[in-house]
């Protein structure tokens, strides 16, 4: 039946797939999530006003909630979550791009077990071959020389460390990042970042200037030369915005909070050399890029051609478990001998093992690859919806790190910023979740966990087109 509907629909439709069809056939169904054999566990525990209004008394009220009304989400399991009435929904964003290999991984939890069952925690002040072998499988993952691994704890430390390291390894004060940054949240981290939503009006950021965001869709330039371009304008800051000896440059390939913004193709390669010529050191920021989530490459810095001088990592690494490092070459690692250097939980046993875990499941089951091809089939779906919905201004990103950004008129490009709350909140009834990015909230971010099947992109973009028609 499917191939004689195909038959009958014009050629220009067949590439929209089973949503085309439905639309010519003139039967909209309401998209199923594909099959799933785990069955949650019956929840007893405190109801969602409960939890809400006990939220509201004993968290912080700066802490932010998706929808309207709140989703309380109580199991998981790989691609999915339950919430406490037992509605499954597909995950789009995986915890903000942390949950990697899958929710509650079955070999990920069979280490983590064996672990606790054996030692929770030392510090580094005594040998344990977890975190030693952790080191040596991350490490040998990166190109180059970058050998040295400190473990912390999440992506604002690391890239805090990370500075601290460059600082004292240059002995150079001023360093350079982009605007529509995000590095985290502690002063320094805060600091790094530009987007005044995650910047509070206090005192941070000594020495840091932020250069144009080499944003082809909504910056100044674009076209093939752009990289190049943008590029000058780093060398232009450092000529005259700094004392001309830099520390660091800090860049994320694909802007996470930001939006899912890419780099332009060339333009690490040009700005490294500048950077460096200044005395400074080049930071990869792979928190969200990392471990094979762009598809084509295992860290995303490798698509622009470069290798730094010091990698930061999060996340998914640890796949939800608080974990993270700054990795670097042996001579940049000796410039923190100049004092001693503690983490009371970095390279925890426990967390170390669910690291490694991360990392084998990654290679078992070819993770990269699965990112490359379903990545690819949901990007070509949201195109589809591209050339479908003009509410849609841009869809960029690669492999399971996209984004899709709503405007009101592509041509002056204004921010569709209810019109996308309508979508979030729609999609997420119809049991996909998101994120939202972007400085005006207007970007949806899908940055699934990395095992997300073609039959959950099918289910999700035909979830993201019925919410479009709805507007």
């Amino acid at each position: 039946v499917h191939a004689m509907l195909r038959s009958q629909v014009p050629r220009a439709c067949t590439a929209l797939g089973t949503s085309a069809l439905r639309s010519f056939v003139g039967r909209r169904t309401i998209a199923t999530l594909p099959l799933c054999d785990h069955q949650p566990s019956a929840y007893n525990g405190p109801s969602l006003e409960e939890v809400w209004e006990t939220r509201k008394k004993h968290l912080s009220p700066a802490l932010v909630l998706y929808y309207k009304r709140p989703v309380m989400m109580v199991e998981g399991h790989m691609q999915y979550m339950w919430d406490e009435k037992g509605k499954r929904y597909l995950d789009g964003i995986g915890g903000i791009v942390t949950i990697s290999v899958g929710h509650c991984h079955p070999y990920v939890l069979e280490k983590a077990s064996e672990q606790l069952k054996k030692l929770w925690h030392t510090t580094s002040i005594y040998l344990n071959p977890q975190a030693s072998e952790y080191a040596e499988m991350l490490t040998a993952r990166m190109p180059g020389n970058l050998k040295v691994v400190y473990f912390v704890n999440s992506g604002s430390e690391a890239n805090d460390m990370a500075l601290v390291m460059a600082r004292a390894y240059t002995g150079n004060y001023d360093a350079i990042a982009l605007r529509n940054a995000y590095h985290g949240m502690s002063p320094t981290a805060m600091g790094l970042t530009a987007l005044h939503t995650w910047k509070y009006p206090q005192a941070h950021g000594f020495g840091i200037h932020h250069a144009l965001n080499p944003d082809v869709y909504r910056g100044r330039f674009s076209g093939p030369e752009a990289g190049q371009v943008y590029a000058e304008d780093v060398k232009d800051l450092v000529e005259h915005g700094t004392s001309g000896r830099i520390s660091a440059f800090f860049a994320e390939c694909i802007q996470g909070v930001g939006g899912a913004v890419e780099l332009p193709p060339g333009y690490l390669k040009e700005v490294y050399p500048t950077i460096r010529k200044a005395g400074g050191l080049c930071v990869a920021d792979e928190v969200q890029t990392g471990f094979g989530r762009t598809g084509t490459h295992y860290w995303g810095f490798e698509a622009q051609g470069v290798i730094p001088d010091i990698v930061t990592l999060a996340k998914g690494m640890g796949n939800g478990t608080p974990l993270a490092a700054v990795v670097t070459t042996p001579e940049i690692a000796t410039a923190m001998k100049q004092r001693i250097h503690f983490n009371t939980f970095g390279g925890n046993p426990v967390s170390c093992a669910i690291g490694k875990a991360v990392l084998e499941v990654i290679d078992k089951e070819k993770l990269q690859e699965r990112c490359k091809d379903v990545g690819g089939y949901l990007k070509a779906g949201l195109c589809r919806l591209y050339e479908k919905h003009s509410v849609i201004g841009h869809v960029r990103g690669q492999g399971m790190m996209l984004g899709v950004e709503f405007v009101k008129d592509r041509t002056t490009k204004e921010p569709a910023i209810e019109e996308t709350a309508c979508v979030f909140e729609r999609i997420k009834d119809l049991g996909l979740v998101v994120g939202k990015g972007g400085l005006y909230g207007n970007v949806l971010r899908i940055k699934p966990p990395m095992c997300w099947t073609k039959a959950d992109v099918d289910f999700a973009v035909d979830v993201l087109d019925q919410a479009c028609s709805e507007l």
